[in-house]
């Protein structure tokens, strides 16, 4: 492809491409790049709407050349790339979304077809048209009928008995008699469609489809068998849904409806988990990194969490058109490109404009990814049905900036500064001339803190004072509990073998205590072996024999019967006995 440098964005983007008169009409959620050869050789799949009733078709483009095109039975809704099996060489499938079906293609041509499932007929609906089909009544009698089954029934009509009602009076015979011997059916239609990895995270993992629904589902099908593994519910019908994570393990399906809101699903959920109650209808939707990127018809564009929380909004020079996701792995860069109706196309990481790209028509659709052997290769189709090709250069750089003209709000708030009183003015001149000593004496008070802190540190660890032993062949825990008013306690030592596989044996507990305060019942106990993990409770009972109303420190010693230092040591600092103060 050959590139000329781009005016009008800063001279970031190269000039690969453009033909106005390309005859694409199309969407961004119509819009995918695959490998479809497994040559590593990406190719643009598009989903050509036509003029809207037909040339609907399924077109790849390599490079700047129409390599091949499928016609398509309706409108496509959407369309993606996945994969769905492990053969080499590596081939995603392209599946397309259109009325009811999702049509899969493998190698181009046709591979699967999956249909949605048919929804619940109105049962005074179905006996008005086998009424009809017997001759019991007349087509103008079912037209009354019909119309107050609309008004007042739970279930919806189908699609043949809304039709029948919007026909002239000059056209229900006509109509009755050609469809009254066929089978009732209400079938629903796709209205998003996107991709779930199955089980791992790589890029060319297993996927799943997700596709939303007329009738307000979510499905999640099987990526083998094509069945539903998942649905759910949403309050309103799915317009634009964004997929991360895995079936498997863990996922969010952040969903746009008509009704103004997003809605968060996630796994094993079958409702909404958080919704986002936006002021105007929503127009894009973008995940980029946790946060999510919402365009809306009040020409804002505005970021929240992904758990609702709004974090910015800013405003837009004009009505958005479309909206992608730009993501550049290699230089670390993820950002969301925003087409604007004034022939703009603007690049935002947050609510920061890094850069705008001038287009000599409104963009319609915007794809950002690897394209031929080009990883920065940008793709857009106008209102006119043209095709732009456009490569981001290696050399380019994006400088962050507020969005907002002008200078930051904080510039114009003044500071509270206090005015120079002598004592500062003083400090000031006393700090000025005296710098290098007062710098002097911080640094050797400084150092005799650390010296200090290292000296104590070093005998805590020599004399095992602490109550966490240091010692890697027996790593040991122990707390006491004391318990009791007096003048008997109930001393609980809870020892505990921190190892993460080997056990300790051989230990022993000895208590230090004053004689003329305190007598113990057993002042040296053996412990038991220890496994690790496990607490173990050595109890013992401690009697007061002063009546002087004091209290004293009793140590305890957690011995190895072949070492002379203890593994590790407790103070235990006993209450004043009540009871003899009592008596």
């Amino acid at each position: 492809m050959s590139s000329l440098e781009s005016k009008g964005d800063g001279g970031k983007w190269l000039d690969a491409h453009y033909d106005p008169v390309a005859g694409l009409y199309t969407f961004s959620s119509c819009v995918d790049l695959a490998d479809l050869s497994g040559d590593g050789d990406s190719r643009l799949v598009v989903g050509d709407l036509g003029t809207g009733s037909t040339g609907m078709k399924l077109k790849v483009y390599r490079g700047t050349a129409l390599m091949s095109e499928s016609t398509l039975l309706d409108l496509p809704a959407g369309l993606v790339a996945l994969f769905i099996d492990q053969f080499e060489p590596r081939i995603p499938v392209v599946a397309v979304a259109s009325g009811p079906c999702v049509y899969v293609y493998k190698n181009l041509r046709p591979y699967f077809k999956f249909t949605l499932p048919t929804l619940e007929i109105n049962p005074v609906e179905q006996d008005m048209w086998q009424q009809v089909r017997e001759g019991q009544i007349d087509p103008v009698m079912l037209k009354e009928m019909l119309e107050d089954v609309r008004k007042k029934a739970d279930v919806p009509l189908s699609d043949r008995s809304l039709r029948f009602l919007s026909l002239a009076a000059d056209e229900v015979d006509e109509f009755v008699q050609l469809h009254k011997q066929q089978p009732i059916r209400r079938q629903t239609v796709i209205t998003c469609i996107g991709t779930l990895k199955k089980s791992t995270a790589d890029e060319d993992g297993i996927s799943c489809l997700v596709i939303g629904t007329e009738n307000a589902d979510v499905f999640v099908l099987d990526p083998e068998a094509f069945n539903i593994l998942s649905k759910m519910c949403l309050p309103a019908v799915p317009t634009m849904m964004d997929v991360t994570g895995q079936f498997d393990v863990e996922f969010r399906i952040t969903v746009a409806c008509r009704n103004g809101s997003i809605y968060i699903l996630r796994r094993e959920s079958e409702k909404p988990k958080y919704c986002i109650e936006l002021p105007s209808h929503p127009v894009g939707l973008v995940r980029v990194g946790k946060n999510v990127i919402v365009g809306c018809s009040d020409e804002s564009l505005q970021g929240f969490t992904q758990k609702g929380k709004k974090l910015w909004r800013i405003p837009l020079p004009a009505p958005i058109t479309t909206m992608a996701a730009m993501e550049l792995p290699a230089r670390g860069l993820q950002a969301v490109l925003v087409g604007l109706a004034n022939c703009q196309v603007q690049l935002y990481r947050d609510k920061n404009l890094l850069s705008t790209i001038k287009t000599p028509d409104a963009v319609t659709s915007i794809c950002f990814g690897r394209y031929g052997r080009e990883d920065g290769t940008l793709i857009m189709t106008t209102k006119g049905g043209g095709l732009m090709v456009k490569i981001l250069k290696r050399t380019a750089a994006f400088d962050e900036r507020d969005g907002a003209p002008g200078p930051p709000l904080a510039q114009s708030v003044r500071l509270n500064v206090p005015k120079k009183t002598k004592l500062y003015v003083d400090q000031t001149l006393r700090e000025r001339e005296n710098g290098l000593a007062m710098h002097r004496a911080f640094h050797m008070d400084l150092s005799r803190m650390r010296l200090a802190a290292a000296r104590t540190y070093f005998k805590v660890l020599e004399s095992s004072l602490t109550p966490m032993s240091c010692s890697l062949s027996e790593p040991l825990k122990m707390n006491a509990v004391v318990q009791g008013l007096g003048p008997s306690f109930k001393l609980t030592l809870n020892v505990q073998n921190t190892a993460s596989c080997r056990p300790v044996m051989n230990l022993a507990i000895s208590f230090l205590y004053d004689d003329n305060l305190y007598r113990i019942r057993n002042a040296y106990m053996r412990i038991p072996l220890l496994v690790p993990g496990l607490i173990y409770p050595i109890q013992t009972f401690v009697e007061c024999v002063s009546d002087k109303g004091v209290s004293d420190i009793i140590k305890v010693f957690v011995l190895h019967e072949e070492k002379s230092a203890p593994l590790l040591t407790a103070h235990i600092n006993m209450p004043v006995s009540e009871g003899l103060m009592l008596s």
